[in-house]
């Protein structure tokens, strides 16, 4: 009997898609067969900065050669999000120790409401751990260059 098919998924709001973010899935590439990036959407919530929309195409864009990666939209709880995609594992990153407190939190319900769900945590790598969508936003608004900060142009 052939292996299950490891899926993971990748939830967020991606408001934007950072290089932290592709390097979390690059990497994540080398444990899971196949990555389902969630973007969470309430479409109730008109708060994002970036359109939900240009968010999924500038993904879906970015990773086209990969037929391991998918893009899509949710709004529902991740648990059942995962459970629709047949997915066993969420993948998220950790820059830091709060952001692993928050996470914790999170990966303790999903495993509640979906078992097995396994929350895989991957430590972001040096060079990215400073991004953060909220500090790129607040940079973009004010006019500054992200460019460095996000694997895909975005026009001004």
């Amino acid at each position: 009997m052939p292996a299950k098919e490891r899926i993971a998924i990748f939830p967020g709001s991606f408001d934007p898609y950072t290089k932290g973010h592709e390097d979390i899935v690059m990497r994540g590439l080398q444990i899971f067969d196949k990555i389902v990036i969630g973007i969470g959407y309430n479409s109730a919530k008109r708060n994002r900065y970036f359109d939900v929309d240009l968010m999924v195409s500038k993904i879906r864009e970015l990773h086209k050669g990969d037929s391991r990666i998918s893009v899509e939209t949710y709004n529902e709880l991740t648990a059942m999000f995962a459970k629709k995609h047949r997915a066993d594992y969420i993948l998220r990153g950790l820059r830091n120790t709060t952001d692993f407190e928050y996470e914790n939190s999170i990966a303790q319900v999903n495993m509640h409401l979906a078992e097995p769900l396994e929350t895989i945590f991957l430590i972001t790598s040096p060079k990215y751990a400073h991004i953060s969508s909220t500090i790129i936003r607040e940079v973009h608004q004010y006019g500054g260059d992200i460019s460095k900060l996000i694997p895909y142009k975005l026009e001004v």
